[in-house]
């Protein structure tokens, strides 16, 4: 009865997942199907097309070399031969999400726009329909290939290699989406607006196309494979640690005797949230208000939706399925968190609540102090999540043990499928109005546009707080399943330990090497963008009246290249140094995770929220506040905006992914540790 109990569980999951993936397809559809918009307009979103595919075929390449050294290596070893392959599945997998959702991001950018043209209202269903099927793809491709690996090898040395093909994935393809897309998100700035006076997205701007490519490349695919092995890493955490209480590696005397359906949970909470984000997809309906805080509250009610319905459905399951209430709890306990994570990005990012309004007027004296009041606002903003990530640690191990912390993650990304919607529906409605900039559509479409796009940066960074918080809980779960693995004693964790104080500093240290490196590199790009937009500028005679149309191309590749090339060290350090150290010494390497992960966390919230808040405080004043736009204060904002853009979106999400990423790889490679 177990064995036919355990095959009907992960049928209904990977039936879950193929709902998921075919909802996805059905929303693809319909997207297709809404006017494209006249010749100019269409040429527009097919060029932004063509440059996305450009890099991302041109970033496969490596890519594809790096997995199968990485697959070889694995044969090699005395790790099992089957992780090898699922390392190649986890890194399809991630890599296939992201580019599913970029096409249909890519695609959908100039129906929005033209959709805001006839109503506000739908520009924001398209946006955000693209979005869910970006939200579908990566929970339905993460169920579909966690069940068909467990089922074929149901051993967690064997999944943990899905999750690092997956962690691999995202951080390459974040780490380099992110510099291209700052690079010429600032080259574009620096020489067109704050130079040249010309506006945003303005069509002679050479860079502006390089632009509109890299708000898919690094916020679309990136972040999709960044969301897609957070969601895979926090139920692979989940089985490893149910596993090892069922091998009473580890106790928790509330849940003995419930043997695999430990194991099984996550993956039902997880199918379960899937349905839950579906169905709170019909909840997204935009009201007659025009203003951004209607617009805002239609794509909240889907948000807090799929919470609620989610919080019902792991009630009944729980407690039919395991008997045991505690396990809820515990997952309520990562939901909850998220949700207050997501409500303290939104407060500290958004123009309409006190902290970005003062970032605004602290650029009434010049870009200095907009400098520095942003960079306190995202300092200040690391209380409210570390506190709620706290919080639900705390609860989650007061409930169900070592067990109750992935489940709190799981908790925590339970409805992916719709924060992820509302995530990428900022870089599509970024784009939406970008085209309705170059496509001379109006002023009131563009208008309406730059609305969406305000709205979108807002829920930008409430998913890169998702990421963040589930990244923390994610990692201390198979920090927790490392320690047990490798058989450290705790007393050996202590800080009186010489060996774990210098992991503890090794692990802070690379946190800050890492945002070093790639913030250097989007500052290199964005040189090289500068020099290349002043170029065409004094040479291209005619560009500015209008009358030539400039090099979009050059710049495109400008940033691919940048991308690329400086794509390889910070992510070669967050795969070699753990292995490095953990041969050197296990010991040294729990104290490196330790260090990581607290390090990680409070810098990733600092640089996101504090590149959100910028963002939004130029927006609040380009809506005509203090000054509006082409007044001081504006152009201390869009210098504020500059500075903040590695941070919100290249180093800040990355850093969840780093920490990850090494917790994945110390697991992963503990047979050779020991």
């Amino acid at each position: 009865m177990a064995g036919i109990e355990i095959i009907f569980t992960l049928g209904f999951v990977t039936l879950a997942g193929i709902l998921a993936i075919i909802f996805a397809l059905l929303l693809s559809a319909w997207i297709l199907k809404q006017p494209k918009g006249e010749k100019k307009i269409s040429a527009l979103s097919d060029r932004i097309y063509e440059g996305a595919m450009t890099f991302l075929n041109s970033e496969y390449k490596p890519l594809t070399g790096f997995v199968v050294i990485v697959a070889i290596i694995i044969l090699l070893t005395s790790i099992p031969n089957q992780a090898a392959y699922a390392f190649i599945v986890g890194a399809f997998s991630s890599a296939l999400a992201g580019n599913i959702g970029m096409r249909i991001a890519t695609k959908s950018n100039s129906r929005a726009a033209v959709g805001a043209k006839e109503e506000i209202s739908k520009g924001l269903k398209i946006g955000f329909s693209s979005g869910a099927v970006m939200g579908m793809m990566v929970v339905g491709l993460a169920l579909v290939g966690l069940t068909v690996i467990w089922n074929f090898a149901p051993d967690p040395s064997i999944i943990i290699g899905f999750g690092f093909g997956a962690s691999s994935i995202a951080l390459f393809a974040r780490v380099g989406g992110g510099i291209y897309t700052k690079s010429a998100d600032m080259g574009a700035d620096l020489v067109g607006k704050v130079e040249e006076k010309i506006p945003e997205d303005d069509p002679r701007n050479p860079a502006v196309i390089a632009d509109n490519v890299g708000d898919n490349v690094g916020d679309v695919a990136g972040m999709g494979a960044d969301l897609f092995e957070s969601y895979a890493g926090s139920i692979i955490s989940a089985i490893t640690i149910g596993y090892a209480v069922t091998q009473n590696q580890v106790n928790i005397p509330i849940l003995s005797g419930l043997g695999t359906k430990l194991i099984l949970y996550p993956l039902l909470l997880a199918a379960f949230g899937v349905l839950a984000a579906m169905i709170a997809t019909g909840l997204v309906r935009p009201g007659r208000g025009s203003d951004i805080g209607s617009l805002h509250s239609a794509l909240n009610k889907g948000v807090f939706g799929s919470a609620i319905i989610m919080a019902i459905f792991a009630f009944l399951l729980t407690y039919k399925y395991l008997g045991v209430i505690n396990p809820f709890y515990a997952m309520i306990s990562g939901l909850a968190a998220g949700i207050v994570i997501g409500l303290a990005s939104e407060y500290f990012t958004e123009s309409r609540f006190g902290p970005t309004r003062s970032i605004a007027e602290a650029s009434q004296t010049g870009p200095a102090t907009n400098i520095v009041t942003g960079f306190s606002i995202g300092l200040s903003s690391t209380l409210i999540p570390v506190l709620a990530v706290c919080a639900a640690i705390g609860l989650s191990y007061y409930f169900a043990g070592l067990y109750g912390i992935p489940i709190a993650a799981v908790g925590m990304l339970s409805t992916l499928g719709m924060t992820l919607a509302t995530d990428t529906y900022g870089p599509v409605n970024d784009n939406a109005a970008g085209i309705a900039e170059m496509g001379e559509m109006g002023s009131e479409v563009r208008e309406r546009a730059e609305k969406l796009d305000a709205v979108g940066n807002t829920t930008a960074a409430i998913g890169k707080g998702f990421a963040i918080g589930s990244a923390a809980l994610t990692s201390i779960a198979l920090f927790a399943a490392y320690i047990s693995k490798v058989g450290i004693s705790p007393s050996l964790l202590s800080i009186q330990q010489p060996r774990v104080m210098i992991g503890l500093f090794i692990g802070g240290l690379l946190t800050f090497v890492f945002s070093a490196l790639t913030m250097s590199a989007v500052g290199k790009g964005a040189s090289a963008m500068v020099k290349e937009v002043r170029r065409q500028f004094k040479e291209m005679a005619g560009i500015l009246e209008g009358e030539t149309e400039p090099e979009y191309q050059r710049c495109i590749e400008i940033s691919t290249n940048t991308g690329l090339r400086n794509m390889v060290l910070p992510g070669g350090l967050a795969i070699v140094v753990p292995i490095v150290v953990g041969l050197w010494n296990p010991q040294v390497l729990g104290g490196l995770l330790a260090g990581a992960i607290v390090t990680g966390l409070l810098l990733a919230i600092t640089l996101a929220n504090a590149g959100g808040a910028w963002d939004n405080a130029k927006k609040y004043i380009e809506e005509g506040n203090l000054g509006g736009k082409g007044s001081e204060a504006h152009a201390a904002a869009v210098t504020g905006d500059t500075v903040g853009d590695p941070f919100k979106d290249t180093s800040g999400p990355a850093l969840n992914i780093l920490i990850k990423v090494m917790s994945m790889v110390s697991l992963l490679f503990v047979p050779l540790f020991i």
